[in-house]
């Protein structure tokens, strides 16, 4: 029987050590009976998602787990938001990802809207996006929370232009411009712009915007926008090594990912790309799912988001979730004698800065054809000292289709 493998990537679960914990990462504070198991049977080593001191965004981190030369092969952020949330992206179509935002007095006060959701306001932004001309097609689509994708299509587009979402609070949204002098990048920042204007009005008065008033709530008042993208060129992962693969992930960045590469999406009821997902149910997919794939990409969001709300001891009963409810159960159904498991994180996001840095994580992986080595604990120090060393993000899908026997020689 063929062998397979599940990687389980827990977004932003690496950290630095907190004071608040004594110093320890949460991943050391967490009780992680099985993620330590799977550290304890496997080889263990760090990653460098792209290379030693360099923060990656989660695309590019996860285009490189999947074995891509992301800095090669890298074509904008926009467009995988675009295929995970389930639209059609052709050559030439230009896609920006979106955040719904409170704005007072002009001024950015939450890039995120308080994390509600925004899905109440697909329907009338959708209706907004069809008067902007007759010859460029702008669809809007709602994703997770505060998130949402807009995919522009027509003659002239491009991906090169700037974000009107300027990272930070206490600024006002920001006008997008060309990032090179072609008619194409200038055409675009005039059609985003127009956008953003209509939206902004649409939004105004919207009556979920009076309900959220009423209420207290954080409104959303505009929508920015960053990471314009078109269509990666990369060939397949069943090109690459015949392998049939599938992903699992409630996020619609990480799921675009993987469905660039070829990999199916399948979908989880209450899989929601935060920190209440469901995932008991990603577990009980992911193992069907290995009745019919080779290969099956397993993605949990809510670490990242805790890490960047700053959120110490949220993070930590989330680790621990993850390893009660998704790793545990993998590990009790899975017989490791035909199946490769590989633990990691796409970066590290440390709760003390609330962004991505470059440290490395931690990565182990279990299965009959390892070199078990003497690592204990599945941590960022305990996996430094693994028998895997020190690797970078592309060396992930060679190590694991080397074990599974889909690797060819080189030379002769």
């Amino acid at each position: 029987m063929p062998l397979k493998a599940v990687i389980i990537v827990c977004d932003g679960m690496a950290d630095r050590p907190v004071r608040e914990l004594g110093y320890s990462t949460p991943l050391e504070a967490a009780d992680t009976p099985a993620m330590d198991y799977l550290a304890d049977i496997g080889v263990c080593g760090i990653m460098d998602p792209i290379s030693p001191g360099i923060p990656p965004g989660s695309d590019v981190a996860n285009l490189a787990i999947l074995g891509y030369d992301a800095l090669k092969v890298y074509r904008g952020r926009g467009v995988f938001e675009a295929l995970g949330a389930g639209l059609e992206v052709r050559p030439g179509d230009v896609a920006v990802r979106c955040n719904f935002a409170t704005v007072r007095n002009g001024v950015i006060v939450d890039r995120r809207a308080g994390r509600l959701d925004c899905r109440p306001f697909e329907e009338a932004l959708m209706e907004v996006s069809k008067r902007i001309g007759p010859d460029v097609e702008a669809v809007f689509k709602h994703t997770t929370e505060h998130r949402a994708v807009l995919l522009l299509r027509g003659y002239g587009l491009s991906r090169m232009v700037s974000d009107s979402d300027p990272h930070r609070t206490g600024v006002p949204v920001m006008k997008v411009k060309p990032l090179d002098g072609t008619p194409e990048a200038g055409r675009t920042a005039d059609i985003l712009n127009g956008l953003s204007e209509m939206y902004m009005e649409a939004l105004k008065n919207h009556p979920e915007n009076e309900r959220r008033r009423r209420q207290g709530l954080p409104t959303a008042d505009a929508v920015i926008f960053r990471g314009a993208g078109q269509l990666p060129e990369i060939r397949s992962l069943e090109e690459l090594y015949g392998v049939k693969s599938a992903v699992v992930a409630g996020n619609a960045l990480a799921r675009g990912v993987c469905v660039s590469a070829g990999m199916e999406p399948i979908h989880v009821e209450g899989a929601t790309g935060s920190a209440d997902t469901n995932l008991k149910g990603k577990a009980e997919t992911a193992l069907r799912a290995l009745e019919r794939f080779d290969l099956v990409y397993v993605h949990v969001k809510g670490t990242d988001n805790l890490s960047h709300d700053g959120n110490v001891e949220g993070k930590v009963r989330m680790i621990e979730r993850i390893d009660r409810q998704l790793v545990s159960r993998i590990l009790d159904e899975t017989d490791l004698r035909e199946v490769h498991i590989a633990l990691t994180a796409d970066h590290t996001t440390p709760v003390s800065v609330r962004k991505h840095t470059g440290d490395p994580v931690p990565i182990a992986v279990a299965g009959s054809c390892v070199r078990r080595d003497d690592v204990k604990r599945f941590s960022e120090r305990s996996c430094a000292v693994g028998g895997m060393g020190r690797i970078r993000g592309r060396d992930v899908m060679p190590i694991l289709m080397n074990y599974l026997g889909r690797v060819g020689l080189v030379g002769a």
